[in-house]
């Protein structure tokens, strides 16, 4: 992992870019989980991610995969970052935030579903 992709100090997630991101998509078995509202997943998100808006993680908790990392990404890094921390408090450890969200990974010129 590189200096960007790291897990801070009382975190229970890793920060990623969109760089590592992509590679694990790529490489990896893993679920991308939108936290965004559902108008802006409606107007382009990660191909094949699932939207489970931040504040609803813990009501969705059956939706989280328990045997692969989960990524989670929103528009810019803050709002994943809240569901990843959800997602630990349900005791899940393989958890990953896309820094710079959807505008970093559309900036990189990465494919996007809608």
């Amino acid at each position: 992992m590189s200096e960007k992709n790291v897990k801070l100090e009382g975190e229970p997630f890793y920060r990623i870019d969109v760089e590592e991101a992509k590679r694990m998509i790529d490489n990896e078995d893993v679920q991308v989980i939108d936290a965004r509202e559902i108008h802006e997943h409606a107007e382009g998100h990660v191909p094949g991610s699932l939207r489970i808006q931040h504040m609803a993680v813990l009501a969705n908790a059956e939706k989280l995969v328990t045997d692969k990392p989960i990524l989670f990404i929103c528009k810019s890094g803050q709002r994943s970052a809240v569901a990843a921390e959800f997602a630990a408090s349900l005791g899940l450890e393989d958890l990953y935030n896309v820094e710079g969200g959807h505008e970093a990974w559309a900036e990189a010129g990465y494919p996007m579903e809608s």
